[in-house]
């Protein structure tokens, strides 16, 4: 299969000029993605981190506004805190609007690698919603990956760019990555993807420069504040309860995800058009590991989806496919003059994008005061940014076994009493399990409602 994958290479001829359809396709995509937009988990706590940072001017030890022991924890990602403190200072609504540049950058990315591979316009402009399709969470959803869509779109480009035709151009993987380890740790990944292309497809050719880049890269990954501490942080990231349990941001796909359902089928569909046309070694390699890291953790399938596009685009580019594309052209140009209009209207609501209207959140924090608070994902969070003590809640990974567990069983089945020693007080969801244990809980009683929000405080 590296054979034909080569061969087929060899023989690719100049994609076509122009990018109108490429360029529709990202328009409508992007569009829609601001129909969709709201702010996650996995992404506040950073805020609220950065504002520490930003008031302080030095990087604190641990999570100063959790009340659990994280003294020591190694904080590998302080330039994402700052970056995400200042796009929020900005307004909810800006903290979006980062996510769909974001989004939007990867897309322009994929597209132009994709061309470059030697796909046509037209196929190209037809896989880009069909991984928008399977990724929208990782696409809309603004979290800590952001950091990663373009690095990732980029990184691909570059590395089928030196299969083709190597050069010096490898030397940026090192810089990539010493950037990139300061903002997710999706970079870990990034590195793999990268050893998979230095040791399938350079070092026969050029050995000596291959080995010094890959040992240049794997280093690079250490360029953060923590130094040989980065490597603490992501065994804490990698090891945490939730990773262990495949709960939360690290659940596995499921049938009954809405969001795991769609990156299945677009996922069939981009790997079907990806293999047809044969596919060199280091891309199987690839293949195989996201595709492992997938089944690990359904967030990863992202990263996978991403990497088939160019070879899917290449792969409709030919055939049945190809002409099949041009019957949907002017439907895609109608679809993406219809969806214009919706970012004018959603991105000023900064209170739905969140899921929990921001007045809310301020209402909550107040009442709370400075006692300490247990509240559900992303509640905890924005709490957080507004000011509010938390007992625990994501970086999980900052804080004691035993009290990620407990707030894991509160978080995934609705379960206090392993937390209500350390708190005072705890903000549930009033149609959820968790209110009907509260009211029960000894000690506790209601002293607040805002919206669907419960507030219990200690008596």
């Amino acid at each position: 299969m590296g054979a034909q994958g080569d061969d087929d290479e060899a023989g690719r001829t100049q994609p076509a000029q122009g990018y109108r359809w490429c360029l529709a396709s990202v328009v409508l995509i992007v569009v829609t993605l601001a129909c969709f937009a709201r702010v996650g988990a996995d992404c506040l706590w950073l805020v609220a981190l950065g504002d520490r940072i930003r008031e302080h001017g030095a990087v604190p030890d641990g999570i100063p506004f959790a009340a659990a022991d994280t003294r020591g924890w190694p904080n590998a990602v302080v330039a994402a805190e700052v970056a995400l403190s200042l796009t929020h200072s900005a307004g909810l609504p800006v903290l979006v609007l980062a996510q769909l540049v974001a989004a939007g950058g990867a897309l322009v990315l994929l597209a132009l690698g994709a061309r470059a591979d030697g796909a046509t316009d037209v196929a190209t402009a037809r896989v880009l919603p069909l991984f928008a399709l399977g990724s929208v969470a990782g696409l809309a959803i603004v979290r800590l990956q952001l950091f990663s869509l373009v690095p990732f779109a980029g990184l691909f480009w570059l590395l089928r760019s030196q299969h083709r035709r190597p050069t010096r151009g490898v030397l940026l993987l090192p810089l990539v990555v010493a950037v990139w380890t300061n903002l997710h740790g999706a970079v870990l990944l990034g590195v793999a993807v990268s050893g998979a292309y230095l040791l399938f497809s350079r070092l026969r050719t050029r050995p000596v420069e291959t080995l010094a880049v890959g040992c240049a890269t794997a280093v690079a990954v250490l360029a953060t504040p923590e130094g040989l501490g980065t490597v603490s942080y992501y065994v804490g990231v990698a090891t945490n309860e939730a990773a262990r349990q495949h709960t939360g941001l690290w659940a596995r796909l499921s049938p009954t995800a809405p969001f795991d359902v769609a990156l299945v089928l677009a996922g069939v569909v981009l790997l079907w058009l990806a293999v047809r046309r044969g596919l060199p070694l280091w891309e199987w390699v690839v293949l195989a590991g996201l595709t492992v890291a997938t089944i690990g953790a359904a967030r990863n399938g992202i990263w996978l989806l991403m990497w088939t596009v160019a070879p899917a685009a290449l792969g409709a580019s030919r055939g049945p496919a190809a002409r099949a594309g041009q019957q949907g052209r002017l439907a895609a140009v109608a679809l993406a003059c219809a969806a214009a209009g919706a970012t004018a209207v959603v991105l000023p609501r900064s209170g739905a994008l969140l899921g929990v209207d921001a007045d809310v959140v301020g209402s909550l924090a107040n009442a709370a005061g400075d006692k300490v608070v247990l509240a559900p994902e992303p509640l905890a969070e924005a709490l957080a940014a507004d000011g509010a003590t938390l007992w625990v809640l994501d970086p999980i990974d900052a804080f004691d076994r035993s009290d990620q567990r407990a707030y894991l069983e509160f978080i995934d089945h609705d379960d206090p009493s392993g937390a209500l020693s350390h708190v005072d007080v705890v903000i549930v969801d009033a149609d959820g399990e968790a209110a009907e244990r509260m009211a029960d809980a000894p000690g506790f009683t209601i002293t607040d409602r805002q919206g669907d929000w419960l507030l219990f405080e200690r008596g």
